[in-house]
């Protein structure tokens, strides 16, 4: 990261200078070529594509690193060619081949052939970060990802997987933000004692997108710039700026003001009123994101079976789908958001403070006892825990809420020292295994596990559950393993340690002049650069 440099280019015209440095007085508009948003992106840990795994990240992610596929944004169930120009499988099911468009090149002007996107994948595999899965899944490892995954020239990249997948399997994974391509030449020029350029990475950019990164000031501000490398048609407009904004009246206010283009985290309420505007539009998509509760089986009062189906009858569905995410969410009880193979639409729960206690006392705490609750402080999830809160007491479970930022939950979240934590699942792929693997996976139970899904971070062990999932992947009848996912589900609602809230429906406002704005069903397919402005 270039600070002075950067804060210099931003600060070029006066009405980025407002926008990037601080200046308090009002804009009447944006910059003509520059798209503003306001969002809430305190989640960010780092900007390297093989160890980004949030949900902001995975959008900035999506606008700068090229992948070999992506998702079809008008039809997720398709893929398109990113730097791969064709792809094929071989009759055994095992070894994917790759041909890549020629002439690519990174913003650096480096050359992008299949040696960088076998560079590339390697990396997310040797230096194992917390996506890193998504592609180890396939056998690839540290001792042979170099002979599973290889250029076997300039224009061609094959993958040997361990076994025969789902060829759709395969291929959604390989449009996540972990096979993000990099800047071979650029990231070992940067590498300190071979961490493969990961220090450097964390707050740099070394990609081939349609924008670049130009800057990113945690909890403050990220600038992207329009990439003239790219091989695609060029974005319209020069620079992207998202500045950090939580609150959604603040977000709104900017957007009536002119001083942002687009708000991101809206409530009801103000979605509402903007849609009366004859100045604002709105767009809206269901997300592959759901939102939940878990508890961390670590704790002997939660770890009772009883005590995890009580807390399931001491949500609100109906008030918190009617107020607090309406417009934003609809209820889901289940790990599978609507549009990916096996959704379910079963609800089962809704608020009984009687049965609840029933259950506690059969629990062995028939007057309730005390726990806390991780939140991260953005709506609606603190509103959505501020009214559990209230309907726990009802029974007689006093809940502590501790409050922090997107780091701060996350990071006592994956060491797995929590009671209870709210937060959201994104799907990395659009493939069911996506939220499987996370949700009713946990192949080793241990602190020190190599593999940590959302079932690993609760402390839940579930051999029987975990041998079901790894079928499931298998399963190349698109019938048969609907019907696996389905039946995943049905015991993971009356047995697993999540409370299941919604799913999200994500809702942008933004003004008249912006033309080509579509959100993608997965943050990583927010594509900003197609946005124009008139």
């Amino acid at each position: 990261m270039l600070p002075l440099l950067s804060r210099r280019v931003l600060c070029a015209t006066a009405a980025a200078a407002m926008l990037a440095c601080g200046a308090g007085a009002a804009l009447a508009a944006t910059p003509k070529d520059t798209l503003v948003l306001a969002f809430g992106f305190d989640d960010i840990i780092t900007m390297d594509p093989a160890e980004a795994f949030e949900l902001s990240a995975g959008e900035i992610m999506g606008n700068t690193y090229d992948r070999l596929l992506r998702l079809d944004v008008n039809d997720p169930s398709k893929l398109v060619g990113d730097v791969a120009k064709s792809w094929t499988v071989s009759a055994d099911g095992k070894t994917y081949t790759f041909e890549i468009k020629p002439g690519l090149k990174f913003a650096s002007g480096n050359p992008l052939t299949a040696e960088e996107v076998a560079y590339s994948l390697q990396r997310a595999v040797m230096l194992d970060k917390s996506p890193a899965f998504i592609l180890t899944q396939f056998g690839f490892s540290k001792a042979n990802v170099k002979d599973k995954i290889k250029a076997v020239g300039p224009g061609t990249l094959t993958l040997e997987t361990d076994k025969a997948y789902a060829p759709t399997f395969v291929f959604n994974c390989l449009t996540a933000n972990v096979a993000g391509i990099v800047d071979m030449k650029l990231v070992q020029s940067k590498e300190v004692n071979g961490d493969w350029g990961y220090a450097w990475l964390k707050t740099n950019y070394a990609g081939s997108g349609p924008l670049k990164l130009r800057e990113w000031r945690a909890n403050e501000i990220v600038a992207l710039e329009r990439n003239d490398n790219y091989y695609g048609p060029k974005p319209k407009l020069a620079r992207v700026i998202y500045r950090h904004v939580k609150e959604s009246a603040t977000q709104r206010l900017l957007l009536e003001k002119g001083d942002i283009d687009i708000a991101r985290n809206l409530s009801p309420q103000d979605i509402a009123a903007l849609s009366a505007n004859k100045d604002m539009k709105l767009a809206s998509t269901p997300k592959g994101t759901v939102y939940y509760i878990s508890l961390n089986q670590k704790n002997p009062n939660l770890a009772k079976p009883e005590v995890r189906e009580a807390m399931k009858y001491l949500v609100d569905y109906g008030a918190i789908g009617d107020t607090l995410v309406k417009n934003i969410g609809v209820i889901n009880q289940n790990f599978l958001p609507q549009g990916l193979l096996g959704a379910s639409t079963e609800k089962p729960y809704k608020l009984d403070v009687a049965k609840a206690k029933q259950l506690l006392a059969k629990a062995g705490l028939p007057n309730g006892f005390k726990v806390t609750i991780d939140m991260r402080t953005i709506q609606p999830v603190q509103g959505i825990t501020e009214a559990f809160q209230q309907t726990a007491k009802q029974a007689g479970i006093d809940i502590e809420i501790i409050p922090g930022d997107g780091k701060q939950t996350l990071t006592k979240y994956r060491a797995r020292t929590h009671d209870m934590y709210i937060g959201q699942w994104g799907a990395d792929y659009w493939d069911p295994h996506s939220n499987a693997d996370t949700f009713t996976r946990n192949p080793d139970n241990a602190d020190d596990a190599k593999a940590k899904p959302l079932a690993w971070r609760n402390a839940w062990a579930i051999p029987e559950l975990t041998k079901q999932s790894d079928a499931a992947v298998l399963e190349r009848d698109a019938g048969k393993r609907k019907k696996m996912y389905e039946d995943l589900q049905a015991e993971f609602r009356k047995t697993s340690p999540f409370i299941m809230l919604y799913q999200q429906t994500e809702v942008a406002a933004f003004r008249n002049n912006v033309d080509g704005l579509k959100l993608g069903p997965t943050f990583d397919s927010n594509y900003m650069f197609n946005v124009s402005k008139r």
